[in-house]
């Protein structure tokens, strides 16, 4: 079952990730991309590259046909299918192994089994996992709310919704189908108790094809928006120790009941003394460095061993778990604009030195589409406690600057700075909480160092001559404290005087533009002119226009219909995300200038809603 070329079907950071461990296995790299693609990283960093199509997934990296071709054309013996795309594809897994390929993951039969939720968790069940009540969605008790909605045939976040109470059930329950049958071709959904400041706690298993099995202990991964993890840790902070061993345990037992060959995760919610089954992921997860991290294992290299017919390299009671380590993903998104995926040009890159570790789609200045997941980058740090691992993760994200586009970063920072995460309180449900997530949803203020960075880099030039030198001489008097126009980001003037030290900033002039970054935000600003403005001028209020670049799902409203303030005209999808359009305000629909399935740029005009006094 040995091989030695091994095809990459995926895509940035994932395949980076794997064509690094091929070459440190010995292994020949086969990378595949889209036309979007062609001049990515991991392209260059492969032994060798095939174009599999245009851009849309469906039509690359989704396209199981185009990647047999690629692999029968360049001789690949092995396909490793990464983590999303069609890592969880039974299908695929089924069609590599008849093409007599090697599938680096677990059996066509055992992703097919546990990929779906209801099935896992009959498995779950068989295996004495505990797993939470289900109730049937069209007979839920009154008093069984809030229930969580979720897509059996799926993950991610996809087709998943909390309700709170009967009157919002009919719409999870329609959303929910849709998005499930969207993703996955199948709207079948699983209703269960939803549990209360839950913490998401997953356990990393191991196995092989002698009958082996192990854990690599577990990870927390309670900080999420909208079920999409955000920051990752490992191990999991303050956890009781019974209910450690438990789903330790038990995790060990799913896999034994399943046969289960491979790297996979057994995700948990944990409530106290509580745990309950969620389901399994049935290959390698984004957030597995932290676990390498801490145990010392590298994952991807016992993924190679394994599916060449090797035994696991360590029996469970040689592998430990020392120190603490915390991952932070980075993506191309707004996060005071309701986490907003973004899209436009990184003008300026800068990831953190070597006391970090940094898994990149990208190195340098390029575009950043709407085709794929938002996700940028991952930046894992490591301590000797839980403590020293957060102090070191801010550290990192100082040192971090994606400029020109909008992203998490300075965010993220903000959360694992903040009171909450520092003890341990943030749950799943936090940062969906306006509430309680307050400090770190609310837009922080343009720093002073910021304007004081752009003033330095924009100030006049100093000629050499005595009366072009910018220290503010004057004949009579003491020196005038030097002052510069900036325009802010709010569109602002200051005039601001120039900071006298700016290595603690990262930064670029470009032009009459300086972008700077201050503890992980950006911002820019600009020099003037009398006609330039800092932004764009906004829509109309009487215009609902495209809140990220995306698809069109639902129009709900035709021209002459009379709206209220909050009425739902219509649903825009992108990027795991579906968003609801309500009017601004009662009046008469004017225009629907959209319809079901068109694509639409950011900021496009969806809809105009003419307020009801001017109709």
């Amino acid at each position: 079952m040995s091989f030695s070329s091994v095809l990459v079907a995926n895509r940035g950071e994932i395949a980076r990730r794997i064509i690094r461990a091929c070459r440190e296995a010995g292994l020949r790299s086969i990378a595949v991309f889209s036309d979007a693609d062609a001049d990515a990283p991991f392209v260059h960093e492969a032994d060798q590259a095939v174009r599999l199509g245009p851009t849309p997934a469906a039509e690359s990296y989704l396209s199981i046909p185009a990647i047999l071709e690629a692999a029968r054309e360049f001789g690949a013996e092995a396909i490793h299918p990464g983590y999303g795309f069609l890592s969880e594809g039974a299908a695929f897994a089924r069609a590599v192994a008849d093409a007599g390929l090697v599938f680096i993951g677990p059996s066509a039969d055992v992703i097919e089994a546990m990929g779906r939720k209801d099935r896992a968790r009959e498995i779950a069940e068989r295996a004495g996992v505990p797993v939470t009540p289900r109730q049937d969605p069209d007979a839920i008790p009154a008093d069984a709310y809030p229930v969580l909605v979720k897509a059996a045939a799926g993950g991610g976040g996809k087709g998943m919704h909390i309700v709170r109470s009967p009157e919002q059930l009919p719409d999870a329950l329609a959303t929910a189908r849709r998005e499930a049958a969207a993703a996955f071709g199948d709207d079948t959904l699983l209703v269960e108790r939803y549990v209360e400041a839950g913490r998401h706690v997953e356990v990393q298993v191991f196995g092989d094809t002698h009958g082996n099995v192990v854990h690599l202990y577990e990870r927390d991964c309670s900080a999420q928006r909208r079920h999409q993890k955000v920051v990752e840790e490992a191990p999991a902070p303050g956890l009781d120790p019974h209910v450690r061993q438990t789903i330790l345990d038990a995790s060990v037992a799913l896999c034994r009941e399943v046969g289960y060959v491979g790297a996979g995760t057994v995700e948990f919610l944990v409530a106290g003394e509580d745990a309950y089954f969620l389901e399994m992921n049935t290959r390698l997860q984004v957030e597995h460095p932290v676990t390498e991290e801490v145990t010392g294992v590298d994952l991807v290299q016992w993924q190679l061993a394994v599916a060449a017919g090797e035994p696991l390299p360590l029996r469970q009671e040689d592998i430990s778990c020392d120190g603490h380590a915390i991952e932070a993903r980075i993506y191309a998104e707004d996060p005071y604009a309701g986490f907003l995926p973004q899209a436009g040009r990184i003008e300026h890159l800068v990831w953190p030195g070597w006391e970090a570790r940094v898994e990149a789609a990208i190195d340098g200045p390029g575009i950043v589409g709407t085709a794929y997941d938002p996700m940028l980058a991952k930046i894992i740090v490591s301590g000797a406690d839980r403590a020293g691992a957060i102090d070191a993760l801010v550290d990192a994200l100082d040192e971090t600057a994606v400029l020109g586009l909008t992203t998490n970063t300075g965010f993220v920072r903000r959360l694992v700075d903040s009171g909450p995460f520092r003890n341990g309180h943030v749950h799943t449900g936090w940062l969906d909480d306006p509430v309680a997530a307050a400090d770190v949803l609310r837009a922080p203020a343009v720093p002073d160092a910021g304007w004081e960075f752009a003033a330095a880099l924009l100030a006049p030039v100093d000629d050499g001559l005595p009366f072009g030198r910018l220290d503010g001489w004057r004949p009579a008097g003491p020196a005038t404290p030097l002052r510069v126009p900036i325009a802010g980001p709010d569109g602002g003037i200051r005039q601001v005087r120039p900071a006298d030290d700016t290595a603690d900033i990262i930064g670029v002039r470009i032009g009459p533009r300086v972008l700077a970054a201050v503890e992980g935000h950006s911002w820019e600003f600009h020099a003037p002119d009398g006609v330039r403005r800092a932004h764009a001028a906004l829509a109309g209020a009487a215009e609902v226009t495209a809140p990220m670049p995306g698809a069109v799902v639902t129009v709900e409203v035709s021209e002459g219909d009379r709206v209220v303030a909050g009425q739902r005209l219509g649903t825009v999808e992108a990027m795991k995300m579906e968003l609801t359009l309500a009017a601004p305000h009662d009046g008469v629909v004017t225009q629907v200038a959209v319809e079901p399935g068109q694509q639409v740029a950011i900021g496009q005009l969806l809809v105009h809603v003419e307020p009801a006094e001017q109709s």
